[in-house]
This record gives C-alpha cells, sequence and structure tokens, in this order.
C-alpha cells in the first residue's frame, strides 16, 4: 500500500497542505513544533480514524477554525487506487469515506489502510502500564483479524455492564450477573486465542529484528501473560466477586492481560538503558510491520518519527539498511537534523522526496525518483 498524495486544511498547526510523495522515502525535516509529527499524525489518522496525539477530534482543529478535513490517495500493492477522506466539523460527528462512500461504522475501515508507526511516545509501551501492551496487541491484531475486533468490542461491553453491577448501592441479581460474566468467557476465549496466536507467531520475528540491529549483544524475550492461561474464566469471575464487589472493578479477565517484556530475564522496564529500549521498540514495531504484510497481503506505510535519537550509529545504520531493503515499501523519516537525513539519504539506494515543515508549511526541497514515479 502507497499512498500517492495527502491534502490538509486545518489539521492541527497545518492550515492548508497539499504533498505529492514518494513512493518509497519521505523524509521531513525541521525543527520542534514546525508540524512534521502533525503531517505524520494527519497520515495515521487516515489509518485509523484517530489521532496519535490527542483523544479529542475537536484539539485536531486549527486554532479558531471551525472544521478539518483530510483526504489520500492511495494505491494498493496490486495497482488499485482509491480515495481516503475525513472530515470534521465542531459539534458533530465525524465522517469516514473510502471512494466517496460513507462508511456506517469507523471500525469497517481498520486495516483497509494498513500503517505501522514507530514514535518517542512509543516508550510508553515499556514505561506505562500493562493497558499500554494491551493496546499494542489488539491494534495489530484488529487490523486483519475483523471477528477479534468484534469480539473485543463485545467484551467491553460487557466488562462494562458488570462493573456497573458491581458499584451499585445493592447486591447485584446473581442471574443477571451470571449471564453477564458468561458473555465475557465466551468474548475472552477468542479474544486469548487472538492474542497468544500472535506472540506466538510474532517472537521469532522480533527476535531476528533486534538481532540484526543490537548485533546480537543482548538476550531479550517477549511472552503473552492472562488468567485464562491459569483456569476457567467463568469459575474465577464467579469466585471474584465478593472481592470485586469491595474492590468496585473486575479483576479478572482478558483486559488484564500482560506482554511481558523482558532484557537479559529481567523486566525491560527496570534494566534497560534509553538506547537498549528504543533498539527493543524499534525490533518490535518492524516485527509488527513484518506480521501485518505476511497476514494482510497489503505492504503497510511505515512512520518513524525521531527515531534515531538515543541510538548510536551502528544501530542507526542497520535500522536503515533493514527499512531500505526487500520487503519494506513506502516510508516517512521526520528529524530536526538536516545533515543526518541527508547522510540516510546517500546511504541508500532509493527514491525519496525530502521536505520541510516550517510553521506549519511544507516545501519540497529535493529529489530523486524512481521508475515508479515516472
Amino acid at each position: 500500500m502507497k499512498i500517492n498524495n495527502i491534502s490538509l486544511l486545518n489539521y492541527r498547526n497545518l492550515r492548508e497542505v497539499d504533498i505529492a510523495l514518494s513512493p518509497k522515502v519521505n523524509c521531513l525535516i525541521g525543527r520542534n513544533g514546525m508540524g512534521k509529527t502533525n503531517l505524520l499524525d494527519a497520515v495515521y489518522y487516515l489509518s485509523f480514524c484517530k489521532s496519535t496525539v490527542t483523544a479529542t477530534d475537536n484539539s485536531n482543529i486549527l486554532h479558531d477554525e471551525l472544521f478539518f478535513m483530510l483526504q489520500g490517495c492511495y494505491v494498493s500493492d496490486s495497482g488499485i487506487e482509491e480515495e481516503i477522506s475525513c472530515g470534521f466539523k465542531r459539534g458533530e460527528k465525524k465522517q469516514f469515506k473510502r471512494g466517496g462512500k460513507a462508511y456506517e461504522r469507523l471500525s469497517d475501515h481498520i486495516g483497509s489502510i494498513p500503517l505501522v508507526m514507530v514514535s518517542p511516545a512509543d516508550n510508553e509501551l515499556i514505561a506505562g502500564g500493562s493497558e499500554e501492551r494491551r493496546r499494542f496487541m489488539d491494534m495489530v491484531i484488529s487490523q486483519y483479524d475483523k471477528e477479534y475486533l468484534a469480539a473485543l468490542i463485545r467484551y467491553n461491553r460487557a466488562l462494562q455492564q458488570r462493573n456497573v453491577m458491581l458499584r451499585a448501592d445493592y447486591a447485584p441479581d446473581a442471574e443477571m450477573m451470571s449471564l453477564i460474566e458468561d458473555m465475557m468467557v465466551a468474548e475472552a476465549v477468542r479474544i486469548n486465542r487472538g492474542r497468544k496466536q500472535f506472540v506466538e507467531e510474532l517472537v521469532p520475528i522480533f527476535s531476528q529484528f533486534h538481532s540484526t540491529i543490537t548485533g546480537d549483544s543482548e538476550q531479550v524475550s517477549l511472552r503473552y501473560r492472562s488468567h485464562l492461561n491459569d483456569g476457567d474464566l467463568g469459575e474465577l469471575l464467579a469466585a471474584s466477586r465478593t472481592d470485586d464487589r469491595n474492590l468496585g472493578y473486575t479483576s479478572k479477565g482478558t483486559h488484564r492481560d500482560e506482554l511481558v517484556m523482558q532484557l537479559g530475564g529481567y523486566p525491560i522496564k527496570k534494566e534497560g538503558s534509553q538506547g537498549q529500549n528504543k533498539s527493543f521498540l524499534v525490533a518490535l514495531k518492524l516485527a509488527q510491520f513484518d506480521f501485518l504484510r505476511r497476514k494482510g497481503g497489503e505492504t503497510p506505510l511505515l512512520l518513524l518519527d525521531d527515531i534515531f535519537d538515543k541510538l548510536d550509529s551502528s544501530r542507526v545504520e542497520q535500522i536503515v539498511n533493514l527499512v531500505s531493503g526487500e520487503g519494506f515499501g513506502q516510508i516517512f523519516i521526520t528529524d530536526v537534523n538536516r545533515e543526518h537525513i541527508d547522510s540516510i539519504l546517500e546511504s541508500i539506494d532509493s527514491g525519496y522526496r525530502l521536505f520541510e515543515v516550517k510553521k506549519g508549511e511544507v516545501e519540497l526541497l529535493k529529489e530523486r525518483a524512481v521508475e515508479t514515479e515516472m
């Protein structure tokens, strides 16, 4: 999958942008706060119907404006062209369209434009709580498995209902509680199966990428932990009702799953340096990319937002060699350092376009064409 052209209006600090893109490497340079990440965020938004920067669409509208609009012209690996657009106006519901036809449900769009983004915010996968790592698993699996996404939505709905009953002033109805728990168990089994299979398939890919980036100098591991691996969830839920009522929330279930990340046999959160953490995360995201490409049949877009900070030159070189090689498609790279970007472009045998982002405006500085652009 590639995006040939992106247009945006009033998106964050970008008032009006309309640029043609290289089918291979697109580099964005500029000082912090100029809009580089916002442009990547617009590309991300067209894939996931939401921003990586803020949870509220109102915050994505340029100050003092009433709306924003995004539009991307895509071409699939098989050569099929289509247009994805989104519009949002304050006080109204956002509208997503594919080929000019509006989606009834935004969840139907997830997976249509596969994308992987690597950014400084990924550090929360290591430093944050277990919900960050569950969100990572859910985001990847949902891009290629619609049934998984539907099961996740139903599970969370039942979980919310159980929590409401636990917090009620009166004792919950036992029969109704059992019914809700049965719903949770049915969906949890599907979720557990999807996550377990995902991690099992991801681990060898992740290990290979990490070994290449670090020169096989560090021992790392990923492991999936779940209450469903320890026993029957229905029995666990029934046995924990009293305790859960005292807590005011459900303490057992797939919403408590964990993706255990280790370095040298210990939690990477406690053991890893900044460089080790970043190498771990880049390897994880490149594994995600390769996994989605194999599962979905389309080559995902790859967004690399300021990822070379905190990495030594040898690791940067290995990452550049990986993403510019066979198996990777269209890539977006941001950096504040022009010399850094120039050295990257000189090291790759690929077409590219180099843009400068300054005060919300985007200017093409130079390019090298490839056959698909001619």
